[in-house]
């Protein structure tokens, strides 16, 4: 019978939670844009900044759902919001953009 001993690579002496340490942001992150709502949203902000009312025509999603998205990416820092007068707009963030151009790389 065959006993397998610990690994003994250099990063699980140095790091006893790898690989997890590494593999959970990416795993949250995929998890995040994996909606196809929420990669439209960030399609369409690639673009310009919208508001909710905007994103609305464009996806025929309801505004509802779109804030809960919306909340959602801006929680990955993938999007965030400026005030313009009455109306948030929203964008990408300089992580949004990378993770948008390098999800785009991949088509």
């Amino acid at each position: 019978m065959f006993i397998r001993q610990r690994c003994t690579c250099k990063e699980c002496a140095v790091n006893k939670d790898f690989p997890d340490s590494r593999v959970m942001p990416v795993a949250r992150l995929l998890k995040l844009v994996s909606v196809p709502s929420r990669l439209n949203i960030l399609l369409l902000l690639k673009q310009s900044p919208h508001c909710v009312c905007d994103i609305a025509a464009h996806t025929k999603l309801s505004q509802t759902l779109i804030s809960h998205h919306l909340a959602d990416l801006m929680g990955g820092d993938l999007v965030n919001s400026k005030k313009d007068g009455k109306f948030i707009e929203y964008g990408l963030t300089a992580k949004g953009k990378k993770i948008v151009s390098n999800l785009m790389k991949l088509f």
